[in-house]
Parts: C-alpha cells; structure tokens; sequence
C-alpha cells in the first residue's frame, strides 16, 4: 500500500499558475506543496518567448485588449472571464516587477511590441525572446523564500483520490516508482498542457496532458478539447525537433513567402502576416501543399527588417539558428506549424473551480473560455498569472479536509510494454488524421486506431506509462469534441464543414464520461 502525507494545499505543476498561486496560498501561513515531474523551471511557461501581453496604459488599453481578446476566440470568447484577464492583468505584473522581473527597457521605460491580431502594442518581452523563462525565475525565486512552500521535483502525479465525490489529494510517483498519497484540503492543477499527443510539436516532453486526463478519470467536466492551437512558424529542418519562431518576428515586420518566392498572405487575411495564428498556420499549410502530395517549403524572411538587429531583439533565437547555419538577416528560414497551445481543458469557472469538489485548475491545463476558439498572442503567460491568483483565493474558502472514509489505492507493479512504439503510433494519428485539417473520415479512423492503442497499453506505473496513458486519453478527448463540432471556427478547422455555424455550435463542447454537450457559458 502506498506511503500517506498531508498538507493543506496540492499544487500539480510549478510554471507560472502554479507558482503564483503557491505564493498566493503561502500568505497566510498555510502548507503548500508544489509537485512537478523534472527539475523546477521546466515547463512551457519556460519556453515562452515571444512576451506577456498586458495593457498597462489605462482603461482605453484595457478596453482595446479585450475586445482583442474576443474578436481573436471566433465567437467563443468568454467575455466575463476575458474581462477578468484584462482588468486584473495590470495588477499582476506590478507585482512581477516589484518581485524582481526584468522586463526589457528602452530609456528606462518598458519597451512594448506588437503581435498578430493585437491592435495595438501592449506586449511585454524579457531579455529579447526568453520572456517565460524570466518570470519563471523571479516567481520561483519567490516561492524559495518562503518556508511553508515545499517544492518537491523528479515527481510523477499519477492520480486525483477521491473521497465521497469530493477530491482529497493526489497520489505521486518518485522517481523508484514508490507510490506515496497526500491529503490535502484542496488540489489545483496547473499542469500544463498537451503538446505531446501530436507529433510535431513546440511544447517540452513534459506536456502531457496529465492534469486533463486525471481530471476526467476522475469524473470532471472537461470543455473545448477540439481547440488546439496550431503556431505558424516553427522551424522546419530535416531531423530537427520543432523549434518555436516567435510571433515577435512576424511582429517586426517578417514576411512569409512561398516556393515561388511570393508574400502571400494577402490572399488570407487582411492583417497578412499579423493575422491571428489559426488564419496563417491554415495559409501556411495549404500554400506548402504541392501536386501530388509533394510538400513544398515555406519560408519566414526577414532580410529587408533593418530597423532592428535580430540578433540583438531575438538572442536565443539567434543563437539556436546559428546553430544550424542560419542567419535572420541573410536567410530565408524553412517554417511549418506545429501544435502549440491547447485552448481546451478542465472546465472551471473565473476562480479555478472545476466540477468537482475541491478540485480547481488554472493556466493551460484549464479551460475558462477565456480563449474561445483560438488564442489571441501572448494571452497565456497573463492567463496563469491572473487565474492562479484567483484559484489561490478561492482554495482558501475551503474547509478541513474531513477523515478519511477510504483506504489508500494499492501500488501498482512495474509493466512491461514497447511504450516508445506506442507513443510515436499515437502521435503520429493525432497529426495526421486530427491535426491542423480535419474532416469526418479521418477522425473516425483515428478513433478507430486510438481504440486499438488503448487495448495494448499496460496498467498505470512509473513516470512513462502514466504520460503515455494520459495522452491516449487527450488524444481520444480531442478527437470526439472535433467529431462532434460540425464546423469550422477558430483553431478547429473541418474540410466537411469548412463555415462556421452559429445557429447550432457558438457554445462550448463539454464532456463528463462519453457523453459530449454543447453548452452556453
């Protein structure tokens, strides 16, 4: 039987939402245990480069980025949960700049950039294009120095317990795969999201969905899974994992060109390259498609921007392309999309509850319908900023865990199984058959496959069978609500249903067991 521990708060994941909301439940003395798989620090809060968008000049601002925000999510917005986004955003990053957080600067004052789809310049950047891994560092830095947070790395949480309905803990996994249950009054997941399920992808090998797939074993709803953003540029290099070319490009004045060498754009969106993601990832991917089912290159070009240096704006971008040969200022750059943020997760309200008692979720791993459809650029790093605060507060209205009613879950023995194979069938269908172009048939086959994968996994053990069973269960999440949207909207695209249908589908897919529901906010 596994180890039992208590303490008052569980918090799944150590990037940005996990870690202000830590700070946040600290405050008041209470004991607050962050859990992540690998070394703190990483996570996709780590590899976001592009910025943190936020309008810090006053209530006009404000009012522009949320009407951004909406006119971006395709008519699936939120608009309360958006408004709390803006509004609340200011007061977020005033507190990472008095925590330390180095944002860039030009004559003292906070330098402002510009991405797709934002009417303006209101994003934020840190050392040029590590603008995650900044506000990463400070808030952790935070969290170190104060003592009633414990951060415990090199752990795999495996499951939600339950007691009466209601979630009481997690079990977590070491690194020798001993099972070890917490109690705790409440359980946040800030896990991050799902990257991994397809397989071309910007996100770290630690997006795996594992909060989502816990969440809905448990019995929570689960809301706009069909949403998955797709990033426009990442470099595309023969035997070169995915590596993300920031929107920032593209916001200082990058074109896109295709084979023959033509900007093309302009045939799409009259916003050409700053249109919203899931507009030029769609262009990207049909001007690519050749006779034949030959893929032609598409090129991201920045030879005539001289208005800055690149390799100064985008050191850690400068320094991965020099790597492989490449120079901004002299190269045309190979791009294709890749899986990049999951709009969908664990349906929650503006304070992180999820469906179930005791249960709250923030950032990425969430779905508020701040989002809509498709995100508008830079929204995330301020979603777990200000949606970790709140669930933060609202875990604090949370009474004494009771006494436990049940026992603890016995360990379950190491399996053997080729999980590597498995892995990479799985991606492989997510990519292929529910990836950027959908259409009826494939998905039916790919639930078909997904079943058939799911018939070989073995039972829940260490770190790796317990990702991979957590993506097979993204994968089938995001398949039956693309099958069931009979649309296009957003980042969700059907060949079948190529316009949108606001009569039967502006509402959001919610799912609890199999049954899937489209439903008003």
């Amino acid at each position: 039987m596994a180890a039992v521990q208590e303490t008052e708060y569980v918090i799944v994941g150590a990037g940005i939402a996990g870690l202000r909301a830590a700070i946040g439940l600290a405050a008041d003395g209470a004991r607050v245990l962050v859990v992540t798989k690998e070394a703190l620090g990483e996570s996709n809060t780590y590899y976001a480069q592009g910025g943190i968008a936020v309008a810090m000049s006053g209530e006009e601002d404000v009012a522009l980025h949320l009407d951004d925000t909406v006119n971006a999510g395709d008519g699936l917005v939120n608009r309360e949960a958006a408004a709390v986004l803006v509004q609340e955003g200011p007061l977020r990053v005033e507190e990472l700049l008095r925590w330390g957080t180095d944002f860039d600067r030009e004559d003292g004052k906070l330098m402002l950039t510009r991405e797709g789809a934002h009417s303006r310049n209101r994003i934020l950047h840190a050392h040029g294009d590590a603008t995650g891994a900044e506000i990463g560092r400070s808030l952790l830095r935070h969290a170190r120095a104060i003592e009633n947070i414990t951060l415990l790395e090199w752990t795999t949480t495996s499951a939600l317990l339950l007691d009466d309905g209601a979630i009481c803990g997690v079990r977590l996994l070491a690194r020798d795969n001993s099972a070890i249950d917490v109690r705790a009054r409440a359980v946040l997941l800030a896990s991050g999201g799902a990257g991994q399920v397809y397989s071309d992808t910007t996100n770290p090998a630690v997006a795996t969905g594992d909060g989502i797939a816990m969440a809905w074993r448990a019995g929570a709803r689960i809301a706009d899974m069909e949403f998955y953003q797709f990033h426009p540029t990442a470099l595309s290099l023969p035997g070169v994992q995915r590596f993300l070319l920031s929107e920032a490009l593209r916001g200082e004045g990058a074109w896109l060109r295709n084979a023959r060498g033509e900007r093309f754009m302009e045939r799409y969106h009259p916003l050409l390259e700053l249109a919203p993601r899931d507009v030029v990832a769609r262009a990207i991917t049909r001007e690519g498609m050749g006779r034949d089912g030959e893929t032609l290159p598409v090129y991201l070009d920045m030879r005539h921007v001289t208005q800055i240096d690149p390799t100064t704006r985008f050191p850690g971008i400068s320094k991965f392309l020099a790597g492989h040969g490449l120079d901004l200022r002299r190269d045309l750059v190979t791009v294709r999309p890749a899986a990049h943020y999951l709009m969908g997760g664990i349906r929650t309200d503006v304070h992180g509850r999820a469906s179930l008692n005791r249960l709250y979720a923030a950032g990425e791993a969430a779905c508020t319908g701040v989002h809509g459809a498709n995100r508008l650029a830079s929204n995330s790093l301020l979603e777990g900023l200000v949606f970790g605060a709140r669930a933060a507060e609202a875990m604090q209205e949370q009474p004494a865990l009771p006494r436990s009613k049940t026992a603890p879950l016995p360990q379950t023995p190491p399996a053997e199984a080729d999980l590597q194979s498995l892995a990479e069938s799985l991606r492989r269908i997510m990519w292929e058959k529910a990836g950027l172009l959908r259409d009826a048939e494939k998905l039916r086959e790919a639930q078909g496959e997904l079943a058939a994968i799911g018939r070989r996994l073995p039972p829940v053990s260490g770190r790796e069978g317990t990702e991979l069973r957590n993506l097979h269960t993204v994968g089938e999440l995001i398949v039956a609500s693309a099958l069931a949207r009979e649309e296009s909207r957003g980042a969700h695209y059907r060949n079948d249903f190529p316009r949108r249908d606001d009569a039967r589908f502006a509402r959001h897919s919610v799912m609890r067991g199999d049954a899937i529901a489209f439903e008003e906010r």
